[in-house]
């Protein structure tokens, strides 16, 4: 499923791609992509619940998130998202790229994936797709665009 959240950003959302397409057209798409019915259910879902959370913050703990708190993962979270992973989203709120509701917001899309547990790499691809409609967060998505594909050169030490 996340391949096909990937392949559906990469081709059609940051490419400023007409995304109005309609489901069965897009899905017919995808099947041609060798992508599976169920699993292309599952990813048009995840997305339809992400611009659910993007636009209406559907959610009630996204309206009751403070800047200076602390977030504890629960038991599940804390399973799916590493520690490598944990302070990566720790880090883009000291940078200020994620705000504690886009954080939950990434924490929500997260544990809604198929997965057990989420690699730091797919992770960065849930941030980069839950700041790319958030209003007034252009410029972390930018941020985020460019930790996701700038590769550093040289060693880094």
């Amino acid at each position: 499923m996340f391949d096909i959240l990937v392949y559906l950003f990469e081709n059609y959302i940051h490419n400023e791609a007409d995304i109005y397409v309609n489901h069965a057209d897009l899905t017919k798409e995808l099947s041609k992509a060798g992508f599976h019915d169920n699993d292309i259910f599952r990813a048009l879902k995840w997305l339809d619940r992400l611009s659910a959370l993007q636009e209406n913050q559907t959610k009630p703990y996204l309206s009751k998130a403070t800047s200076n708190a602390t977030r504890i993962l629960t038991l599940e979270e804390y399973r799916k998202i590493d520690t490598e992973g944990q302070g990566f989203l720790m880090f883009l709120e000291q940078i200020n790229v994620l705000d504690a509701t886009t954080r939950e917001m990434v924490i929500d899309r997260v544990m809604d994936l198929d997965s057990n547990s989420i690699s730091l790499e797919d992770l960065k691809w849930v941030v980069l797709m839950v700041l790319f409609n958030v209003p007034g967060r252009e410029n972390a998505y930018a941020q985020m665009e460019d930790l996701l594909f700038d590769e550093p050169e040289g060693p880094l030490h």
